[in-house]
């Protein structure tokens, strides 16, 4: 009866094999599970910079009176007003505070200083992403981009196939 009880206690090599069998299928689907939440989590984190210099530029525009379609606005191609002093205390002409905020974009996001003349633009129209008429209409659209490393970096419904991501908000100011 001693001898029995000997034999059957303990695991066999068959009974090991197979419990690390399920920890290593297990740690494999934990470090595929890192290797997405990358990407993610830095699209997160530009999304949320666009987000809040939108916002910034947004309150910048609502806090000049006279700023119209005419005054405060950037279509898609043109460049951005060029600062004549510093931003720091912040200008007081809307031009000057508006080539500090892209430079403050430039700065923030990655790959937007060189996207600031095409995907950038600050657009007063009627019909949302009518860009070709900019300058008509009562509501604001913006538009802000940067680039990423791979086109999947990108969250982008509207292109799987481009490096450069986009945020737009509009508003009626």
């Amino acid at each position: 009866m001693i001898s029995r009880a000997y034999k059957s206690s303990g695991f066999s090599m068959i009974e090991v094999l197979v419990s690390l069998l399920i920890i290593v299928v297990g740690v494999l689907g934990m470090v595929g599970l890192q290797s997405k939440a990358i990407p993610y989590t830095q699209n997160s984190v530009q999304r949320n910079t666009a987000i809040m210099l939108a916002d910034d530029l947004i309150e910048l525009l609502r806090s000049h009176p006279d700023c119209n379609s005419s005054t405060c606005s950037k279509a898609p191609g043109t460049a951005f007003p060029v600062t004549t002093g510093a931003c720091v205390p912040t200008p007081t002409a809307i031009n000057d505070q508006l080539a500090c905020w892209a430079g403050q974009a430039s700065n923030a996001l990655p790959g937007a200083g060189a996207l600031l003349l095409k995907s950038f633009y600050i657009c007063w129209s009627t019909v949302p992403g009518d860009v070709a008429n900019c300058g008509s209409g009562k509501e604001i659209e913006i538009q802000l981009a940067w680039t990423v490393k791979q086109a999947s970096d990108c969250m982008d419904a509207n292109d799987s196939t481009s490096t450069t991501c986009t945020y737009k908000v509009r508003t009626r100011l």
